[in-house]
């Protein structure tokens, strides 16, 4: 399926809405071509390409809304599709919290696509493999890896005159290195718009080395270190973070930015002032689309400005009951960081954890985002400056709040999942118990 453009999808959607005789109608269109590659056991064990298309059109009758989807666009289907949302709408219940699609809306143009990353081929994906494959089988080691790449477009048109376009590319790849003698774990994980952007060979050395550095780790006393926290490892705590900074459950008590009183925490500081994050669809290095799902527009946003929380989002209903301008979610959160590299924040460090990434991360108390889980691919012991030997896997119990009023320094900022997020060092980090896991 080749990508349409905004002119083909527009076309599309104009004649399917055509046949529309609800009191509302919001059609969307969308469609991806991906590639993939994996390998495990140093050879590659699967590859494919998909394509696919999907139209979806909910109808409205007042306050009773049906939808329903088609992967065909002929005139007959179109009308077929359209049909049978009315159908399943007169069905429906009353939503109480409908709120009437948007108006024409005024978009930024978009920067997601990029056209080396559309024109990827199996023999590229090939070479992915074969990077982290034959360097690895040379010192002792085992690899398992994935890389995927994806081209596709968005529209949506309504009944009251919207009318949003965007077209993205994206590629994710991570890769997990074993030594052979079971005592080693590596790992490395990239993602990016433009391929062009990825070093695939850097990616797999960096997982060797850590592989090779990690064998027979040493058990140390659990306890509250210093640790220096890799952009991975602090962006699984941190996601739980982001994930409160919606109005709705705060002001219902039911997250951590509740306050007493039905209030919320929105003007109070929380965290330490070095603490700035904001979203920006725009951002050359983590760009994504500039309208969400309901077609409002995506802007520039401030979430916490010096450690104070300067927006929460509202959605169009919420803002509606609160009397205030709704703030659509943030689609990528870039927090600031500083100069130092990893290599200079060890450098830094008397003594110290570096933790490479968390995993199997559990909510503990929601009301104060305390969460456990696990070290996993790398821990190791620093000692006035230096990374003296690995060392077991800990379980840790700490929750993004305290580490981030726990902050020493803040390093470089590297995209993980599509969003910047700086390494971090942090005082007191609480390991409670030892993991046998490698």
């Amino acid at each position: 399926m080749a990508i349409y453009t905004k002119e083909e999808a527009r076309k599309i959607l104009e004649k399917a809405l055509s046949f529309s005789k609800a009191d509302t109608c919001e059609i969307n269109l969308s469609g991806t071509n991906s590639g993939n590659i994996r390998y495990a056991r140093n050879t590659v064990s699967t590859s494919g390409y998909s394509s696919n298309q999907s139209l979806a059109v909910q109808a409205s009758f007042g306050k009773k809304s049906g939808t329903a989807t088609i992967d065909e666009f002929d005139d007959a289907s179109l009308e077929k599709v359209v049909r049978r949302a009315e159908e399943l709408a007169n069905l429906s219940p009353e939503n109480p919290e409908f709120m009437e699609p948007l108006g024409p809306q005024m978009y930024d143009e978009s920067i997601s696509y990029s056209e080396a990353t559309a024109n990827i081929t199996p023999e590229y994906r090939a070479e992915v493999a074969k990077s982290g494959i034959e360097p690895a089988a040379a010192q002792d080691v085992t690899a398992a890896g994935f890389f995927n790449d994806s081209a596709g477009f968005s529209a949506m048109i309504n009944s009251k005159g919207l009318f949003a376009y965007n077209k993205s590319t994206d590629t994710d790849f991570t890769v997990t290195m074993r030594t052979n003698d079971g005592t080693g774990s590596g790992w490395v994980s990239r993602d990016f718009n433009d391929v062009t952007k990825f070093d695939a060979s850097a990616a797999s050395k960096t997982a060797i080395e850590k592989a090779v550095l990690s064998r027979e780790a040493k058990a140390i006393e659990p306890g509250k270190y210093t640790v220096i926290l890799e952009p991975a490892a602090a962006s699984d705590l941190l996601r739980n973070m982001f994930g409160s900074l919606d109005a709705r459950s705060a002001d219902e008590g039911r997250s951590f930015m509740s306050a007493a009183d039905g209030a919320n925490k929105l003007g109070q500081k929380i965290v330490d002032e070095r603490v700035n994050i904001w979203s920006d669809p725009l951002n050359p290095e983590v760009p994504t689309s500039t309208w969400n799902g309901e077609g409002q527009p995506l802007k520039k946003t401030s979430w916490l400005e010096n450690g104070v929380v300067k927006n929460l989002a509202y959605d169009r209903f919420w803002a509606k009951e609160k009397g205030v301008d709704p703030v659509p979610f943030p689609s990528n959160v870039i927090m600031a960081g500083g100069d130092q590299s990893l290599e200079e924040l060890i450098k830094g460090t008397k003594k110290g954890i570096l933790v490479t990434r968390l995993w199997y991360i559990r909510s503990v108390d929601p009301q104060t985002l305390l969460y456990t889980g696990l070290t996993r691919d790398g821990t190791f012991y620093i000692e006035n400056g230096q990374i003296k030997y690995p060392v077991k896997n800990f379980r840790f119990n700490e929750s993004p709040i305290i580490m981030l009023n726990n902050l020493e320094t803040l390093g470089k900022q590297v995209r993980i999942d599509g969003n910047l997020i700086p390494y971090m060092k942090i005082r007191d980090f609480t390991f409670t118990s030892l993991s046998d896991a490698v």
